[in-house]
């Protein structure tokens, strides 16, 4: 009886504690290699998790080649890391184990889930594709690629340049198309085979080529939570775009824009406003959900802020995926904040062709966010500018800078 009784009591203890929760266990801080997994393929993601000094919240940056992206604060809730990406309608909900994270990256519209991908992170790796020493080739993809993408469903087509640097079997660079360019995009040559990714909280792309018997690339381009193309791309140093000064234009019988839009506090801009009386203004047409408008912002920010004081002036215009002010509003107010922005930014709209073309119907179209409107002290419109090469795209970069800057120069010293 007593050794049943024992065992009874053992049983009893066994029994609770296997019903016990497991304990909780925060991620340690440090660099994770994380991958979101779609149609059995691993995006992979590096990120750097520090844990912030009030103790409760982290630091999540997202490091894309040179680019350290830093994400919305980040919060331990029960089990899981939270890490929200406001401005992208995003957000990373991840059980934690200490070295490792699962759980869910979700795209939101309206604030109802819009897609979602399996979000899995290892602390303590630091390699996308392939650990250091595993890719081997022979094969190099520095310089200009001739490009074009294509949408299997519809037979839409994107011609693109395809621009990057190698250094062993390291790749960087972007693709650059008529509207904006991939960012920062990096991986590696293995074999016969191109491996390329980049993450931003919107941009969640994956790029894998073969090398073909002529030397050209053909593969395919996962993005985001759904959409898919195939590419094919030629080794081409004269490989150019359309010129992105002629793609946006004025209508005929127009030489400058006008509008009258309310910002977050309730002011109403025009140009007419005596801030902008005998200045050059440029017109940032922007949205607080593009990751290219992201990267114009993080120039000409502090660019305004280094020269204002010559006679300058910019005004953001930002068309949101809502109208509604208590919708929009919080989020161009999040951009201003995250940015630093000094000068003016106002609700204009969604960013659907009927809602750009009502607020600036003077423009045959707004083609892409970000578009850049460069107007002189009399009022009128000297260039156009559709999309924007950030940094990610290396010389071009380079070259946009060169050009922004002499255009200004121009205009400022104007009569």
């Amino acid at each position: 009886m007593r050794l049943l009784l024992s065992f009874g009591i053992l049983s009893f203890f066994a029994a609770i504690a296997a019903f016990r929760p497991s304990p909780v266990i925060p991620p340690q801080t440090g660099i994770w290699r994380a991958t979101l997994s779609r149609d059995d393929q691993k995006l992979p993601v590096i990120l750097d998790i520090s844990k912030n000094n009030d103790g409760k919240t982290y630091t999540v940056s997202v490091l894309n080649g040179t680019e350290k992206l830093k994400m919305d604060s980040a919060y331990f809730q029960n089990d899981s890391l939270v890490i929200p990406m406001m401005m992208f309608d995003a957000k990373i909900i991840a059980k934690s184990t200490g070295d490792e994270l699962k759980g869910t990256y979700y795209r939101y519209a309206n604030g109802a889930i819009a897609g979602s991908l399996p979000f899995h992170a290892e602390q303590g790796e630091n390699y996308k594709f392939f650990r250091k020493g595993e890719a081997k080739s022979t094969r190099n993809v520095s310089g200009k690629w001739a490009t074009i993408l294509k949408n299997p469903t519809t037979g839409d087509e994107t011609v693109a340049v395809g621009n990057f640097t190698q250094q062993g079997t390291d790749v960087a660079g972007s693709f650059l198309t008529p509207t904006g360019d991939y960012r920062y995009l990096t991986g590696s040559v293995n074999g016969d085979s191109l491996y390329l990714s980049t993450f931003d909280g919107s941009f969640a792309m994956l790029f894998k080529a073969g090398f073909q018997p002529d030397g050209s690339l053909k593969g395919s381009q996962w993005s985001g939570v759904k959409a898919f193309k195939t590419w094919t791309a030629k080794p081409d140093p004269q490989a150019k775009l359309p010129d992105a000064t002629k793609m946006t234009f004025l209508k005929p019988g127009f030489e400058g824009v006008d509008f009258s839009l309310a910002d977050t506090k309730g002011k109403t801009w025009t140009l007419k406003d005596p801030r902008f009386a005998g200045k050059p203004v440029i017109i940032q047409i922007m949205g607080s959900w593009c990751p290219n408008c992201m990267d114009e912002t993080n120039y000409l920010a502090p660019w305004y802020k280094k020269n204002k004081k010559r006679g300058v002036e910019i005004i953001g215009l930002s068309f949101e995926r809502s109208d509604k002010p208590e919708v929009a509003n919080p989020k161009i107010d999040r951009m201003v904040t995250r940015f630093g922005i000094d000068y003016p930014v106002v609700l204009a709209g969604t960013s659907s062709d009927a809602s750009t073309a009502k607020a600036l119907p003077m423009l045959n179209k707004v083609m892409s966010y970000p578009t850049t409107i460069f107007i002189d002290k009399k009022g009128k419109v000297r260039e156009i500018h559709t999309g924007f090469n950030g940094p990610g795209t290396g010389q071009y970069y380079d070259e946009f800078v060169a050009d922004f800057n002499t255009l200004m120069d121009k205009l400022i010293s104007e009569k």
